[in-house]
């Protein structure tokens, strides 16, 4: 191989690693999905169910699930499930309500 082949290989390669996010710019990232995500949810005391799925970027979004109190006093504190989809690119999240995946995961 000639010279100007390899120095292209190599410079290539490390511009490719300069693209990747580091784990503090993941761990960023996922502090503002999870503020988000618990800021749009209509549950009270809402928290995580498990990690976030992280869609490829041409999909642009992230889900989360989350759990929580329904506030309203007719539910009488009652569990639920909520899917909130995180836009990355508008970095907003919409949530609804998904207390089915709950109950088709109990009657496993």
């Amino acid at each position: 191989m000639k010279t100007p082949t390899l120095l292209f290989i190599a410079l290539t390669a490390v511009a490719t690693q300069a693209h990747a996010a580091s784990p503090n710019a993941w761990a960023a990232y996922d502090k503002a999905v999870l503020a988000a995500c618990t800021q749009a949810s209509q549950l009270s005391q809402s928290k995580p169910v498990g990690n976030a799925a992280q869609f490829d970027d041409r999909v642009g979004y992230t889900a989360l699930l989350l759990q929580g109190q329904y506030p309203q006093k007719h539910m009488k504190g009652q569990q639920g499930l909520e899917l909130c989809l995180y836009n990355k690119q508008a970095k907003t999240a919409q949530v609804t309500e998904w207390d089915s995946v709950g109950a088709a995961l109990k009657a496993r």
